[in-house]
């Protein structure tokens, strides 16, 4: 909820009503709405062929192409949703509500680029790039749970002003 004092917005939840139209109004909510659960099936299916690669030692060309292309599609999710941030708050990154998020996401960011170019300039063995993997991987669950957590305090205020 938001209340006008003098004109301005005071935020006193999640969205202030501004932020809150902008948000429901802009295509990027959409967008996002796509991405995020098509990059959690990507990587569901990445992880499993993770797995599978460490407890058996088959499928390494498939987990590197999936990590390869999970990789890809967070930054494609971050690119958007860096515009999303700028349309809804007014700046690319770390606005007041997701400043957290943000800062974690810079870690998930960095993970999955250190295993790129690990891959790229052989700086790991295929079982070191599978573990770097999965530390990005754990490190985007805990990311996940970030965003999913904050949907939930949207959703909640959505509803205290119903």
């Amino acid at each position: 909820m938001s209340h006008s004092l003098t004109g301005k917005s005071v935020r006193t939840g999640l969205y202030t009503e501004a932020e809150r139209q902008r948000r429901d109004s802009t295509a990027w909510t959409l967008v996002q709405g796509v991405l995020a659960p098509f990059q959690f099936l990507v990587f569901l299916i990445s992880l499993g062929l993770v797995l599978r690669y460490l407890a058996t030692g088959a499928g390494y060309e498939a987990a590197t192409l999936s990590i390869v292309a999970k990789t890809g599609i967070l930054y494609l999710i971050m690119v958007t949703g860096a515009i999303w941030e700028k349309v809804v708050f007014g700046q690319y990154l770390f606005a007041p509500a997701f400043f957290w998020e943000d800062v974690f996401s810079f870690a998930v960011i960095g993970l999955h680029s250190a295993y790129i170019i690990a891959l790229y300039t052989d700086a790991l063995d295929p079982n070191g790039l599978m573990l770097l993997a999965l530390a990005a991987y754990a490190a985007y669950v805990i990311n996940a749970v970030q965003f999913l957590l904050k949907l939930r305090a949207a959703r909640l205020q959505s509803e205290g002003r119903a």
